[in-house]
């Protein structure tokens, strides 16, 4: 298990060092806070979006997932928003974080920790299935992110002013696009796909560089009776009340591990700039990535060891 820990820790180091870079820049003077907010903005709209179509373009169909699974984690998930949206609102009054604290429960960072996890843990063999899973959850998630923000951003109860909207966000086309790359089976020639991964791979260290940048402990202090509810059930309760029902529903192995890194691994990166685009509390968004990235070494080993001992994976 100390492999295991290993590659968790291995996953979130470079989180901490984009963080700490970013950090750093600002208090040295190679950069101030508006450059960062400047940069956050352009990492949203131009690489992020490569991000999004990368993961579902390249997504492999030849291990479906069970109906289990599948049910677990889309139709779980469906059902943990809508709880969130009507609860939420009755205990946070602020609606830009509102949207923020429905973001931080249900969107994890599965793209970054599903697949490089289950394929040291299972090996190369059954990590199909892992991809697969990002092509659905990544879809899910960001249309879910983008409704909920537009949403409680306000003036959004139109159907055709969300849908409107929904259309015009950067991750969504992203999204669209990976899907339609996808299902028709095109394959980009390598001049096109050797830019498209380059812009991708340059989405994640952005956009934590900039958190860093813009990263205020004393503005962590004043949210911390929110942080620590939300990561709460981010990164312990959801993790184990799902992992419950997929034993008892059946599941083993590779499939009852993803259900863990749907719903056991911290809020994902990119909801800090989607948040501070989408008139969500960006600040707090902001919080919630940077300490559920520390938290989560500890969290997802504990999980993984807790599995591996009662002979579960």
């Amino acid at each position: 298990m100390l492999e295991s820990f290993g590659i968790a820790f291995g996953a979130v180091f470079p989180f901490l060092v984009y963080l700490a870079i970013g950090y750093s820049m600002v208090r040295l003077g190679a950069a101030d806070v508006p450059f960062m907010n400047r940069l956050n903005k352009m990492t949203f709209q131009v690489f992020f979006p490569f991000l999004m179509f990368q993961n579902i373009y390249s997504a492999k169909a030849d291990d479906l997932p069970s109906p289990t699974l599948l049910a677990l984690s889309l139709g779980g998930m469906l059902l943990l928003v809508i709880l969130l949206m009507l609860i939420v609102p009755r205990l946070v009054k602020e609606p830009p974080r509102q949207g923020v604290i429905v973001q931080g429960i249900f969107r994890s960072n599965f793209v970054l920790y599903g697949v490089s996890l289950t394929t040291f843990v299972f090996g190369q063999a059954q990590s199909s299935v892992a991809g697969f899973m990002t092509l659905v959850m990544v879809s899910f998630f960001n249309i879910t992110a983008i409704i909920v923000l537009e949403y409680f951003r306000g003036g959004s109860a139109n159907p055709l002013k969300l849908i409107g909207k929904l259309f015009r966000n950067p991750l969504l086309q992203g999204c669209l696009a990976g899907l339609v790359f996808f299902l028709l089976k095109w394959d980009l020639p390598g001049f096109v796909k050797t830019p498209v991964s380059a812009l991708a791979s340059l989405a994640t260290p952005l956009a934590m560089i900039t958190l860093g940048g813009t990263l205020s402990f004393a503005a962590l202090r004043r949210n911390v009776h929110l942080v620590w509810p939300v990561l709460l059930i981010r990164l312990i309760v959801m993790p184990l009340l799902m992992l419950t029902i997929g034993y008892l529903m059946g599941l083993r192995g590779v499939e009852l591990f993803l259900l863990l890194m749907i719903y056991g691994t911290p809020v994902a990166a990119s909801s800090y700039p989607m948040a501070m685009n989408m008139g969500g509390d960006g600040e707090l968004a902001g919080q919630l990535v940077f300490v559920s990235t520390v938290l989560s070494l500890g969290t997802i080993f504990a999980f993984i060891f807790a599995l591996s001992r009662l002979g579960l994976i």
